[in-house]
């Protein structure tokens, strides 16, 4: 992907992760810091608990995390392998209404793509992303760890 536009990110979805794109999961905003999406809990994606499913919100906390890679090593112009090699989610409160996801943690893999480049070591790095309900309370919390590589 060359275009880390949410126009073109929500099109990517749509193509490459359909799952998320028709449980609702949406790219709202990418820089080179934080990306953010937001998911509103609705048929598709409920629970029998009237809630949003653990995994969908699984598939948003993982995709903003992601995008972040993605968009670090489109920039790098290098050839570099990513992959999510360990998961975790902690969940606080039901997640009903639009659950916006946040992940702040470009700068960390801007450092790691950096250092896969200069070492051509596999490097490894923790992502968290976060979920909040419209009154900006967390509903979840999910760190990932990633793996990136020089090809």
């Amino acid at each position: 992907m060359k275009k880390f536009t949410v126009k073109h990110l929500n099109k990517f979805l749509l193509f490459k992760l359909p799952s998320a794109y028709f449980s609702g999961i949406r790219v709202t905003s990418i820089n080179n810091t934080e990306a953010i999406a937001t998911v509103k809990h609705q048929w598709i994606n409920k629970n029998p608990f009237k809630s949003l499913y653990w995994a969908t919100q699984g598939m948003a906390s993982e995709l903003v995390t992601g995008i972040l890679v993605m968009k670090y090593i489109a920039q790098s112009k290098k050839k570099i392998s990513m992959l999510v090699i360990s998961e975790k989610g902690d969940f606080f409160k039901k997640a009903t209404g639009k659950i916006t996801f946040i992940c702040k943690d470009g700068n960390k893999i801007k450092s790691a793509i950096d250092r896969t480049i200069t070492t051509g070591e596999g490097q490894t790095i923790v992502m968290k992303a976060e979920g909040f309900n419209e009154e900006y309370e967390i509903v979840s919390s999910f760190e990932y760890i990633w793996s990136v590589k020089v090809k």
